[in-house]
């Protein structure tokens, strides 16, 4: 396939994509490692904790594909989140180097068959759209040359002291009954209100902000919020991916909000690996959603702080 290739893909190979992306993230989580969770700030990670961005449009990269290109940055060692095309990087003034390999994203969108409208036609009834994934390839700034020295100026990281403030006044602005008492965290979907212990009940008050921020992501999903399917009860798949919403969504408001992500529950790896296992579609829209409860969060923040950490959400991946 030609670097420049971005065709959708029909049939089997449209499926063999869901296949690779879904087989990566498996790999990961029966490893014991959690592609939301990296090791930001240590020898292996020598970019620092961002949202990966496109350098060439500035948004940052969604979805599944946050996911990839963490990933790629830690297995490669790259210096910095940010990426292009092989196109964009010509377009800048700049080309890839002689020898450098991309990384696969994806753009996931859907269409309607001829046949599906057919039917509709026929039968009155609403015609059903089919998801799919095309491919574009895109390479890490440290992989090009001769582009412009601006591109490889990073956001320096906002204070310690700014951070705690920013959580509390999203949750506050969001609107979400948050209470703060007991010893367990939870979301109570029937009665929409958050349950956190006291700060002091943690090892680290960073660790209050990053359990909040989880919490509240599944109180992202209620039906006067962004509607998703909470109705799965404790030990269900349905159950286990609401679960991994929520981890991913909190891991990309604490990156985005410059909080080190880390894992609420850990015991729930081999589950999700289950579920991954029987929908290869699962992880993508596992990632969509978590950047959509995300991006509803975020939106909380003051005004002037928005630029900063919003985050492009959206079933369409292409930057």
């Amino acid at each position: 396939m030609s670097r420049h290739d971005t065709r959708a893909r029909s049939g089997p190979d449209r499926t063999s994509l869901y296949d690779e992306v879904t087989g990566r993230i498996l790999a990961e989580l029966e490893a014991g490692r959690l592609p939301w969770v990296q090791p930001w700030g240590t020898a292996a990670a020598k970019a620092p904790l961002a949202m990966p961005k496109n350098a060439a449009t500035g948004r940052q990269y969604s979805g599944i594909n946050v996911l990839i290109l963490w990933g790629a940055v830690i297995q490669h060692g790259f210096p910095c989140q940010t990426w292009l095309t092989f196109r964009q990087a010509l377009s800048l003034g700049g080309h890839v180097r002689r020898g450098e390999h991309g990384i696969t994203v994806v753009y996931a969108d859907r269409f309607v068959p001829d046949d599906e409208k057919r039917r509709a036609r026929e039968t009155g009834e609403d015609a059903q759209a089919i998801p799919f994934l095309k491919r574009f390839t895109v390479f890490n700034l440290a992989q090009c040359e001769g582009l412009p020295e601006d591109l490889a100026i990073a956001a320096p990281p906002p204070a310690p002291g700014l951070v705690e403030p920013r959580v509390e006044a999203l949750i506050k602005a969001s609107g979400i009954d948050f209470r703060i008492g007991g010893d367990r965290a939870f979301y109570v979907p029937a009665l929409d209100y958050v349950m956190v212990p006291p700060s002091q009940a943690f090892f680290e008050p960073i660790n209050w902000h990053r359990t909040a921020l989880h919490e509240c992501s599944h109180a992202s999903g209620a039906p006067h919020r962004l509607n998703r399917d909470l109705s799965g009860s404790f030990g269900s798949r349905k159950y286990a991916f609401e679960e991994l919403v929520a981890e991913i969504s909190a891991a990309f408001c604490c990156a985005a909000l410059g909080i080190v992500p880390t894992v609420r529950h850990a015991d729930y790896i081999a589950s999700w690996a289950d579920v991954l296992r029987e929908d290869n579609r699962a992880i993508v829209r596992a990632a969509s959603q978590a950047s959509k409860a995300a991006d509803y969060l975020l939106s909380f923040m003051p005004e002037h702080d928005q630029l900063a950490v919003s985050v492009d959400t959206g079933e369409r991946e292409a930057a």
